[in-house]
């Protein structure tokens, strides 16, 4: 939203130049939240799931729909730290300029991906039961090829 409003902002204006910083300033500490988190998202993948015993320090998974569901979250989340890392350093290389077109589109991708990775996230938790008690006759912690989506019944 910082970012946008600078954008839209009279150019070379004090507000535009203000939305652009505090935009940089959330997204500096949306970077260093995000090293937080994929750690103990790494931990709750490796010591979350299932693994077939002598397979490696960290372990081959069962090839199931939350293992599918965490690799993608995972994905998706370490997209969206590469892309803050590169939105980080065009701004701070340009403090002292306005926001550019570029800048503004990695925000927007950014912010797009996050509400794809925190629905993702969500769905681990309340449709999958990742790391709580698990729901009786869901099929995720199956090995299968067959995905369980909310609403339907699991194969018999």
């Amino acid at each position: 939203a910082f970012d946008v409003v600078s954008f839209v902002a009279e150019d070379g204006s004090d507000v535009a130049r203000d939305f652009y910083r505090a935009g940089t300033y959330v997204m500096v500490a949306g970077l260093v939240v995000s090293l937080g988190t994929a750690l103990t998202g790494f931990w709750d993948w490796w010591k979350g799931m299932e693994r077939e015993p002598n397979t490696g320090p960290i372990g081959r998974a069962k090839h199931t729909q939350m293992w599918r569901t965490a690799n993608w979250h995972m994905t998706v989340m370490l997209t969206v730290t590469a892309i803050v890392i590169i939105d980080v350093v065009l701004r701070i290389s340009g403090w002292d300029e306005l926001i550019t077109a570029p800048i503004l589109v990695l925000s927007l991708l950014a912010g797009g991906l996050v509400a794809l990775g925190a629905a993702d996230g969500g769905a681990m938790v309340f449709d999958y039961q990742f790391n709580v008690e698990s729901l009786k006759g869901s099929t995720v912690w199956d090995e299968t090829e067959e995905d369980q989506l909310p609403g339907r019944k699991p194969a018999p």
